[in-house]
């Protein structure tokens, strides 16, 4: 119904805008067709009086004269002026139209990736909710045995380590829209994507890893737990959007003047015309009414600008045979600011 109502809308400013349009070319048409009649009348006249009065004698001399070259320079300086004026007008409104469905196209992607967020987050937030307060309404109402209670605990604590994570992505990604400087400090980044190859082999046992460390690199500078998100969310984004089971390949290496991250998966891909719009707030590919895979659409949102606060860039490529390569380049080097706000440690 308010989609309705919106395009209603639109569709009356167009027609409004077109009619003006329509209007101001025919107003210009008459101006201009009344201007050369006046000319064509005056010029009459002024022969008429010359030829009296014996100042001219032919048609000729009456058309070089100085008085019809005034006159006759006095209305194509108004015949400029009525286009000049009717193509501006025309122009403007052609901007306003332009501007309007900009708008509107804005106004719709919003709302679109509103309705999204909405739906997700709602089945994120619920989910572990629920599995909790069942977890323990059955503590409260049965007895167990002692291999069930541990079970059913664990389970319990997955749940709320998810909601805590889903927390923790909101507050990041309200920081980073702040002040944020990155906290530099000496990273043993070949290390620090070990430990978290550990976690998430454990985490996802049917997930596959394979680090590759090319060679040698250097100390990077930089926030901890910053790169720590970053390195996180494209291995559980390949984990999450590849199929069982999913086949994921790190790499880092140094080139002469950057340091490399790369995180490929055998996944779906990514559309190409998608490919610029994953690193929106709140984006998500696909649709929120058809999509499996949990998320609210921070996460990549969250890794692209911590990447951007370390001077570095996020490409996004076809992988080969099938899937997607996520690259991150570091420059090496850069002088880093003063940092102002630190992120916070979160949990791997």
């Amino acid at each position: 119904m308010e989609k309705s109502r919106n395009v209603r809308l639109r569709l009356l400013s167009y027609g409004v805008i077109a009619y003006m349009m329509l209007a101001f070319a025919w107003w210009s048409v008459l101006l201009y067709t009344k201007n050369n009649d006046a000319f064509l009348a005056k010029r009459d006249k002024m022969r008429i009086l010359m030829v009296a009065e014996g100042s001219v004698g032919s048609e000729q001399e009456f058309l070089s004269s100085a008085p019809y070259q005034e006159l006759k320079a006095q209305y194509t300086r108004q015949e400029y002026m009525i286009l000049g004026e009717a193509g501006v007008i025309i122009f403007t409104l052609l901007i306003g139209m332009w501007l309007i469905n900009r708008s509107y196209n804005k106004e719709m992607e919003a709302a679109r990736q509103q309705r999204n967020f909405l739906l997700s987050i709602t089945h994120e937030l619920k989910s572990p909710i629920a599995s909790i307060r069942l977890v323990l309404e059955t503590f409260q109402k049965r007895e167990l045995p002692a291999d069930k209670k541990e079970r059913l605990t664990r389970s319990a604590l997955v749940e709320t380590e998810r909601l805590n994570g889903l927390v923790n992505d909101l507050l990041l990604s309200a920081k980073l829209e702040a002040a944020y400087k990155p906290l530099q400090e000496d990273l043993d980044l070949p290390q620090m994507l070990e430990d978290l190859v550990e976690t998430l082999e454990a985490k996802y046992p049917d997930a596959r890893f394979h680090f590759d460390k090319r060679s040698a690199v250097r100390k990077f500078r930089g926030d901890r737990t910053g790169m720590t998100s970053v390195m996180l969310n494209l291995m559980e984004n390949a984990v999450k959007y590849s199929p069982k089971p999913a086949e994921i390949e790190v790499n880092i290496f140094e080139e002469p003047d950057a340091l490399i991250l790369e995180f490929a998966d055998q996944g779906h891909g990514i559309p190409e015309e998608e490919k610029p719009l994953v690193f929106q707030k709140f984006y998500r590919v696909g649709s929120e009414d058809t999509r499996k895979t949990k998320g609210t659409g921070l996460g990549l949102y969250i890794v692209q600008r911590i990447v951007k606060a370390h001077h570095g860039q996020i490409e996004i490529a076809d992988n080969s045979p099938k899937g997607t390569l996520f690259r991150v380049r570091f420059p090496m080097g850069k002088a880093w600011e003063a940092p102002q706000q630190p992120l916070q440690p979160m949990k791997a």
